[in-house]
């Protein structure tokens, strides 16, 4: 819940101007050649405006979360096909916010999922333990009750695999206590949580599934860390909260993340 419609502009402007004067020749190359795809998730307020500057940056815009049906009496709440109608593809689903102060469950976390693939939505899903979960040795056991719990082998797994012109799923493994807490989950730490994710989804969902999985770390990921976090094996990508919100630290994580996959 962060930049008024104002902030929105101001940001994208600063990021147009960033694009054009700060990011190297070869940071904008491993951008518009797809090998790094910077997303970013305004507030419901700013994705319109978010929208129309992507013909000046090669950005995607996506949502913080859409409801599971696509129209009803669900006051306060956006479906996909309003989404849609404005050119947005992305969604994310189950952030652990959502999760904490809006008393989101396992049951609709997948609700939102199958529902949002099934309309060719592609979706962001988020995971994560809290700090009490973490010290009593429980992390693994919660990671896989929320994956498990919200995707089907029958269903929402085969979009890990891409195929041309099918939705995409990506998961997103955030820490609830590394986030706004001044604790950090180290590399070695985040590492391991995400080949947990991965020898899981191979063991349930299949090799393929595995291997093409996109699994992004999220948990107080800045501009001083990315590079280290990126550079773990089983690490694809970053789910970025407060540093993000400031255009010249989003365009330096762009340069590294491009030094890490370029």
């Amino acid at each position: 819940m962060n930049h008024t419609l104002a902030e929105t502009r101001a940001f994208f402007d600063a990021c147009v101007s960033g694009w054009e004067k700060t990011l190297s020749a070869a940071t904008k190359r491993t951008i518009t050649e797809g090998r790094v795809q910077p997303m970013i998730f305004p507030s419901f307020f700013g994705v319109q405006t978010a929208q129309g500057y992507t013909n000046q940056i090669p950005v995607t815009v996506g949502a913080q979360n859409v409801h599971w049906e696509k129209s009803g009496a669900f006051t306060g709440e956006v479906s996909g096909p309003m989404l849609q109608e404005l050119g947005i593809a992305w969604a994310l689903v189950g952030h652990s916010e959502r999760r904490q102060f809006f008393a989101e469950t396992d049951e609709t976390v997948k609700k939102r999922t199958e529902s949002l693939l099934s309309q060719g939505l592609n979706v962001m899903m988020c995971i994560g333990e809290s700090r009490e979960e973490r010290e009593k040795g429980q992390m693994m056991d919660v990671l896989k009750r929320q994956i498990t719990g919200a995707i089907t082998s029958e269903g929402a797994a085969r979009y890990f695999t891409p195929a041309p012109g099918k939705p995409k799923l990506v998961i997103a493994y955030e820490p609830i206590w590394a986030i706004g807490t001044g604790l950090t989950a180290s590399p070695a730490q985040a590492e391991e949580a995400h080949q947990f994710i991965r020898k899981l989804i191979w063991n349930v969902y299949g090799m393929e599934s595995a291997s093409h999985a996109q699994l992004l770390y999220g948990g107080s990921v800045k501009p001083d860390n990315i590079a280290e976090l990126l550079s773990c094996p089983n690490i694809d990508g970053g789910l970025i909260g407060g540093a993000s919100l400031k255009a010249d630290a989003f365009l330096e994580m762009l340069q590294k993340a491009s030094d890490a996959f370029g």
